[in-house]
């Protein structure tokens, strides 16, 4: 008799046994849950009974000998399994009485559902297929599937699920992801698009704070602002916080990037965590973090990349043709942003959610804190936060030189948002921040230009002010636009871009040639044109600044760019409209906090760091729209609508997809080769609304070609710009 298969052959690579299949899935389940219940508050050993039954069943459908025949075709003549597979695992497991588990195996492909959704479908039928026909067939072949499945498992299942006293969300989705990246990781090595066992270096804090150490010690003169900087470094380093939650509000320059990991690494040693999560706004500004981690925190004979992972890309895959290109957060310490960052406690779907399980027990800071998320959603955030703080051993460190403290916001506290309200520590006392801010006051100063400005308005009085200068635009195309007429008015050399509309690849180089020009001290008469991705953790000190009009956080972040060390005699940041154009585009979601901030202007306002939890505040009393919002979300979440949830919960208004421009990879990606790490730095990221009017070209199930124009200088904009090159022909 033919072993029975759980996956076809493909690619060169051998068909998969059942056997061979439940097992890997089973062992690395059970190994990922045991990991993450080493940090639990609940010992119970709930999370690993779910998750072991349901890995020994989740495939149980495949035994069909429909779906036995489709698996030994030919790969030229394979289709997609004839009989839905997830429904006799999850049958099966509720005649056992094991809901919780039926649950997983009914979501390991599709996602976790709306629970109130499914329980209006009644209790006979609640995590079973939707479609009648497949619900029969699984009743009638059940028991022979079973017991094919005992002949090769014969241990049967006997306790029933066991119920979870904590916050159920973040438990199921933590389930789900321990079952689900077993499931992706053995059919990813089966195929051998991933190794078998991975080999990744511990996290070695005490190891890894000496080499900080001294990393360290080597910065800096002996100037009173270099003092300083060591005693931030020490003072951050050596704070003994007891709780699971800190903030560290300290001013630009202050060597908060180190000094915070210093902090994380003793918090480390102290707590016996596994991981250091470190979460920034954009993914611009990784690259740079991740060149500082990377150097300070490698030791002798390590692989810097396997260290300090360098995860930005959002592109999570749900073939199984696609899983091995999902960034994991498998190294001791990530840097990721916000964006795959909260989307992944927020979603719903396995490809999504695989990575999850490896958060417990980890410390993780989230750098310039009040850009990390938009106001509507930073109350379910801040419940996540306090959940894995006290269910699964996290430590949360916020940070920021204009820090809002949105748990204390006295619009929120008047609603019936119900945010938890945890003693928050200060890593930083007051007497050392009032000394790092008194090289804030008199760097620079903050102007506004009342009156909107057209495109050739701006671009003249750009250039008639000192350089190097910095122009940050609302949206991709804004900077591209005005890029663009800058490099036609004034020639390439005088201008440098910077945006999501170039690879990852094409950003760091950039950086790096903005950076090198400005350490020239005679290279002054030049522009960068970018998006806000410049306005946090980039080292980057222009003369004069312009921001068109956003928030006054925004406004205080971009600022950080300009004069950054003091320089610079009567360096200024000026605030912009710009007048209507058909080549311009306008973002509704900037319109409140741009309305609040030129109302501080008029009112003569001081642009202050203090100014900044007011403004959040002013923004939701001028739109208290968000306090309805932030309501449902929440209910949604305590009702467990996960579907729901993860729609809602974008950090960014706009799904995206992975585009190609390099053949060569376009090719491995065809042939189901490559790797995550290639496709992330190679890769465009393009809303996925646009892939028919921009023309992309699907190589992969959610991989796409890139088939319009593209440089290193407007990046993808430059294809959309000619595509439409009417608004663009005409002088402006």
């Amino acid at each position: 008799m033919d072993e029975l298969l759980a996956h076809s052959a493909k690619n060169g690579a051998p068909a998969q046994t059942y056997e061979a299949h439940i097992r890997g899935v089973s062992e690395k389940a059970a190994r990922y849950a045991k990991e993450a219940e080493n940090y639990a508050a609940d010992r119970s050993g709930a999370l690993s009974a779910i998750v072991g039954k349901s890995a020994l069943l989740h495939d149980l459908g495949k035994l069909d000998p429909q779906n036995q025949e489709a698996l030994r075709r030919p790969a030229k003549n394979r289709q997609r399994l004839p009989v839905k597979h997830a429904d006799a695992g999850s049958a099966a497991l509720k005649n056992m009485e094991c809901c919780y588990s039926a649950m997983l195996v009914y979501a390991h492909h599709g996602g976790l559902p709306d629970i109130q959704k499914e329980h209006t479908r009644g209790p006979d039928i609640i995590f079973r297929e939707k479609e009648i026909s497949v619900r029969t067939h699984t009743d009638e072949t059940l028991e022979d599937l079973l017991r094919k499945h005992q002949e090769i498992f014969p241990d049967q299942i006997s306790e029933k699920d066991s119920q979870y006293g904590g916050d159920q969300p973040v438990f199921f989705r933590m389930a789900l992801s321990c079952l689900a990246d077993a499931d992706h990781t053995d059919t990813a090595a089966a195929y051998g698009q991933a190794p078998e066992q991975e080999h990744l270096p511990q996290l070695c804090a005490k190891k890894r704070l000496v080499a900080l150490n001294q990393y360290v010690n080597k910065l800096g003169g002996d100037d009173e602002r270099s003092r300083l900087r060591r005693e931030m470094y020490a003072a951050c380093r050596d704070a003994k916080i007891e709780g699971g939650i800190a903030t560290c509000d300290s001013p630009v320059g202050s060597g908060k990037t180190t000094a915070v990991m210093a902090h994380l690494l003793q918090q480390a040693i102290r707590r016996n965590a596994r991981r250091i999560f470190v979460v920034l706004p954009y993914t611009s500004i990784i690259h740079q973090s991740v060149k500082v981690y990377r150097q300070a925190l490698t030791l002798s004979g390590e692989n810097s990349e396997e260290v300090v992972a360098e995860l930005h890309s959002r592109a999570d895959f749900q073939s199984q043709n696609t899983w091995y290109l999902t960034s994991l957060w498998r190294a001791p310490i990530v840097v990721t942003t916000a964006v795959a960052f909260f989307e992944t406690l927020a979603s719903n779907q396995p490809s999504t959610l695989r990575r999850l399980h490896e958060l417990p027990g980890s410390m993780i800071f989230v750098d310039e804190a009040h850009n990390a998320l938009p106001l509507k959603l930073l109350p379910l955030a801040w419940n996540w936060m306090n959940t894995l703080a006290n269910e699964w051993s996290c430590y949360w460190l916020l940070a920021s030189g204009s820090l809002v403290r949105y748990w204390e916001l006295e619009r929120l506290s008047e609603s019936a948002v119900k945010m938890p309200c945890p003693q928050v520590a200060e890593l930083v006392n007051s007497t050392l921040r009032e000394r790092l801010m008194t090289y804030e006051h008199n760097r620079i100063a903050f102007c506004w230009r009342e009156t909107p400005v057209s495109r050739q308005e701006l671009i003249d009085w750009v250039q008639s002010v000192p350089g190097p200068r910095l122009i940050i635009l609302n949206t991709v195309q804004n900077a591209a636009v005005i890029a663009s007429d800058l490099c036609k008015k004034t020639g390439r050399a005088s201008v440098e871009h910077l945006s999501t509309a170039l690879t990852p690849e094409d950003r760091n180089k950039v950086i790096d040639r903005i950076k090198q020009r400005l350490s020239d001290d005679s290279d002054t008469d030049w522009t960068l044109v970018a998006t806000s991705c410049v306005e946090a953790g980039v080292d980057f000190s222009f003369q004069t600044g312009f921001r068109e009009i956003s928030s006054l956080l925004s406004l205080l972040q971009a600022a950080g760019r300009v004069n950054r060390q003091g320089d610079f005699a009567n360096a200024e940041m000026w605030s912009f409209d710009l007048r209507d154009d058909s080549a311009l585009t306008r973002i509704k979601e900037v319109e409140c906090s741009a309305a609040v901030l030129r109302g501080y202007f008029r009112k003569g306002f001081p642009i202050v760091p203090e100014l900044s939890t007011r403004s959040m505040n002013d923004e939701i009393i001028r739109d208290d729209s968000c306090i309805k919002e932030i309501c449902h979300l929440m209910e949604q979440e305590e009702d467990l609508q996960f579907l729901m949830v993860k729609e809602a919960f974008k950090v960014i208004d706009a799904d995206t997809v992975p585009a190609i421009i390099d053949a060569t990879l376009e090719e491995e990606i065809a042939a189901g080769k490559s790797n995550w790490h290639t496709l992330q730095k190679k890769a465009l990221s393009i809303h996925q609304d646009k892939i028919k009017a921009w023309h992309l070209q699907e190589i992969a199930e959610g991989v796409y070609r890139w088939t319009l124009e593209y440089d290193d200088f407007l990046g993808y904009m430059r294809g959309v710009l000619n595509m439409s090159s009417a608004p663009f022909a005409r002088k402006s």
